[in-house]
């Protein structure tokens, strides 16, 4: 339940972390650098060195602007995974698993978050106090309490926080945006959006972390704050109040067998969301290899 302190309206008005009305196509000139025209190169660190690290900042960042920015550090408390991180990248810059030596070593001028959820708000208020800007992926944190000392942090600093939220980068979410903007249907008055989760997807949240709420504060945040944000973004809505209600009534305990892991499971051949990771070669680079 969020608390008087903290609703979205006073969130918004009181910090940088997101962008309601316009689409932020750079996040990098969010944080008053522009990769154009700078004569130094930004130095980034990131925390956090997973699939959503490599896939969506590490590799576009570097592809798109070799020459704008420069990898200062990588930090992750997985040694293994870390140096297969960095291979892969191609870069030579330090690796860390303590992530307050990083800091003090490499002084960045940006923080990428891409840490399991539940602990964004350690890193982006450390990486702050520590003199960095931070860029997080979603959500930002998991409940309010985190999020008001995230934005206290904020406050305290004078650093800024961006959220990026990869859905509105698609272009037919994007295209909907500049639609609305040109009043191709007219004035809204009333909105009925539903999103349907298929069991490709959606069985994906509960082989992994996603499942435990304490790690990503249920799918009501880790998964609809995409959607909650696409619709506040397409219509510039501003909600005062925002409720939900969930419940476990597909996977879990409502399956006949389970287990504790998808590859040795006694009846993965009878189960119809098995997913076989042995066949993704780089998840099995990634994870597997580094257990």
């Amino acid at each position: 339940m969020i608390t008087k302190s903290v609703t979205r309206r006073n969130f918004i008005a009181s910090t940088g972390a997101a962008v309601a009305g316009s689409v932020l196509i750079d996040p990098l000139s969010a944080l008053a650098f522009n990769p154009q025209t700078a004569t130094a190169k930004m130095k980034i660190a990131i925390v956090g060195t997973g699939t959503r690290a490599f896939g969506m900042w590490a590799q576009s960042v570097l592809r798109d602007y070799p020459d704008q920015v420069e990898y200062v550090g990588l930090c992750d408390i997985n040694p293994g995974r870390l140096e297969f991180f960095k291979e892969r990248l191609g870069v030579s810059c330090p690796t860390f698993t303590d992530f307050n030596k990083m800091m003090k070593e490499v002084k960045p001028d940006t923080l990428v978050v891409t840490t399991v959820d539940s602990t964004h708000h350690e890193f982006i208020i450390k990486g702050m106090e520590m003199g960095a800007n931070v860029i997080t992926e979603k959500p930002m944190t998991t409940d309010e309490k985190k999020c008001e000392a995230i934005l206290q942090a904020e406050k305290k600093t004078g650093k800024k926080v961006i959220v990026t939220f990869n859905y509105r980068y698609s272009p037919h979410r994007a295209r909907i945006y500049e639609l609305l903007r040109q009043g191709a249907i007219g004035d809204l008055t009333s909105v009925d959006f539903h999103w349907y989760l298929d069991t490709s997807h959606g069985a994906d949240y509960f082989r992994r972390w996603h499942r435990l709420k304490e790690k990503g504060g249920t799918l009501w945040v880790h998964k609809a704050t995409h959607h909650f944000d696409l619709l506040n973004w397409w219509i510039e809505s501003d909600p005062a109040e925002v409720y939900a209600s969930g419940a476990l009534e597909f996977y879990g305990k409502n399956n006949s067998f389970r287990h504790t892991h998808c590859r040795p499971c006694p009846p993965k051949d009878k189960c119809k969301f098995y997913y076989d990771m042995p066949k993704d070669k780089w998840h099995m680079e990634l994870y597997s290899a580094h257990e």
